[in-house]
């Protein structure tokens, strides 16, 4: 695949998984036992605004470019608070150059005993995640102790690492969609990732191009019998094959009451982010197969 996450980092889709991802991370450290978080799609764990292929395609313009001016602002919700304070910590003097990946945003608040399993196939997107989570000193860089990075295939990690030490935890299935078979392969590393490891919550991201996709994924969640899975969207424009309109999280065994805060928090966020001035955004969050 040739896929690169940098033309599309820090946009209305990213900024819609990463808040989500963000508050299933905190709802997590609700408890005091630890966690792990593996990721199945890692990327490279952060990324540059100002050049590369961000700086060509400037998505982010669409996306945390939007939130960015309101950081710190009264009012701003919690969530969104604590999203654009870790994006601000990797940007110093206020003005916005770099986004956090998926890794990097979690790692930013991983306790000391939490722990991070991070897979990335592309050997040049690998080995930039391993020099951001390396750590320098006057001996010479050695890696981060509480994240381990595994250059191979996402969803052949399932199997392999599922379950991880810790027992409870979270996973992040966030592939390219490149493949003709990626939503059904997604879906297929979905439910693995639940029978390996029950006690996690399974988060599964999708792209919303017009509503035919999303709807056949759904209804293949529900031939599948999977039961305990929250349908989290936001869209930004109006429904059309043709383009992005919007992305979905699919949540099996969302830690509790995450329904709840979803539904205050998402109508929100697709009004901030919405791209065209006759379309306010809008935000789905409902049980798609109850617990």
């Amino acid at each position: 695949m040739n896929y690169r996450h940098e033309f599309h980092s820090g946009n209305a889709a990213d900024v819609f998984k990463h808040v989500v991802l963000l508050q299933l991370v905190r709802r997590l450290q609700h408890k005091p036992a630890p966690f792990c978080y593996v990721d199945t799609h890692a990327g490279r764990g952060s990324y540059p605004l100002d050049q590369g292929g961000a700086a060509r395609t400037r998505e982010f313009q669409r996306g945390v470019a939007r939130l960015w001016p309101d950081r710190g602002a009264a009012g701003l919700p919690p969530a969104l608070a604590d999203y654009l304070a870790r994006v601000a910590e990797l940007n110093s003097g206020g003005e916005l150059t770099r986004y956090p990946g998926s890794p990097r945003l979690v790692r930013a608040v991983l306790r000391p005993d939490d722990r991070m399993i991070l897979c990335e196939l592309q050997p040049a997107e690998a080995a930039a995640l391993r020099d951001e989570f390396s750590v320098r000193g006057e001996h010479g860089a050695r890696r981060d102790p509480q994240v381990a990075i595994h250059q191979r295939d996402g969803y052949e990690a399932l199997s392999a690492l599922l379950p991880p030490t810790p027992r409870r935890g979270l996973v992040l299935i966030d592939p390219p969609y490149e493949r003709p078979d990626e939503f059904a392969a997604a879906l297929a590393g979905l439910q693995l990732a639940r029978q390996r490891w029950p006690q996690a919550c399974a988060a599964l991201w999708y792209p919303i191009k017009g509503p035919l996709a999303a709807t056949l994924l759904h209804a293949a969640v529900l031939r599948a019998g999977m039961r305990d899975v929250l349908c989290a969207e936001l869209r930004t424009r109006p429904d059309d094959p043709a383009v992005l309109s919007g992305s979905g999280l699919l949540l099996a065994g969302a830690p509790w009451q995450t329904d709840t805060a979803l539904r205050a928090l998402l109508p929100d966020l697709a009004a901030r982010l919405a791209e065209e001035p006759e379309f306010h955004g809008s935000a789905r969050v409902d049980w798609l197969a109850p617990p």
